[in-house]
């Protein structure tokens, strides 16, 4: 199993869906729930102890459990600092503190943070409709850059409704997209999925379609 399917696997087992038209491991929401649920389920395992449950969130659950066990076999301590660990799993809990040290006392490393407002930045909104990323940006009313990083697990130009779907808008943009949605009266897709038949090529696709070969490459 490759990398990427193990993170896909872990997302699965996290109630993250990961298909051809969504990766929800870049759903801000969704993804930063399942990794604090998952982070909980960790530390339960590994008895309460933070630092071994954000090593195991880093290098795996399974090589944690591994390093604890051979370090056991040995009669050698099993805590973080005492593991056999890749460099990066041993310098990411440090790196986590110094983070959280920073962001708790700024002024003690002679920094300055932007001061983020304490009240919600976006909010969810949902729909039964496919319809494109753009269009949907158009109907929040909010730039499509914006829009595209609250919404990043829609990984096609087409929002696919699978029942009910969800969407990130900015706060004071929920209810014009609602107004916008139930008031718009044309098409919310321009795209659709073509299945290649035996033989066709990208560049016969291309000349049927009047699209050049790089941009149905692009799509």
């Amino acid at each position: 199993m490759t990398e990427d399917e193990l993170l896909q696997a872990t997302g699965r087992e996290n109630g993250l869906r990961t298909d051809w038209y969504i990766d929800e491991r870049s759903n801000p929401e969704k993804a930063t729930i399942a990794a604090a649920n998952y982070l909980k389920s960790l530390a339960d395992t590994f008895g309460g102890d933070w630092q071994l449950a954000l090593a195991a969130y880093n290098w795996g659950e399974g090589s944690v459990s591994r390093a604890i066990a051979k370090n056991s076999a040995r009669g050698l301590p099993t805590d973080y600092q005492s593991l056999n660990m890749p460099s990066e799993t041993r310098y990411y809990v440090p790196r986590l503190q110094a983070v959280k040290s920073i962001i708790a006392n700024p002024a003690l490393y002679g920094l300055t943070l932007a001061e983020i407002p304490n009240r919600p930045y976006f909010t969810t909104v949902t729909t039964t409709r496919n319809m494109d990323i753009r269009l949907a940006a158009k109907l929040a009313d909010t730039p499509l850059d914006e829009f595209m990083s609250l919404n990043a697990g829609y990984s096609r130009p087409v929002i696919r409704a699978v029942g009910e779907q969800t969407l990130l808008v900015p706060m004071e943009k929920a209810e014009i997209f609602r107004a916008n949605l139930q008031n718009h009266d044309e098409p919310l897709v321009s795209w659709q999925a073509y299945q290649l038949k035996n033989g066709e090529t990208l560049d016969k696709i291309a000349a049927r379609h009047k699209v050049t070969v790089a941009y149905l490459r692009q799509v």
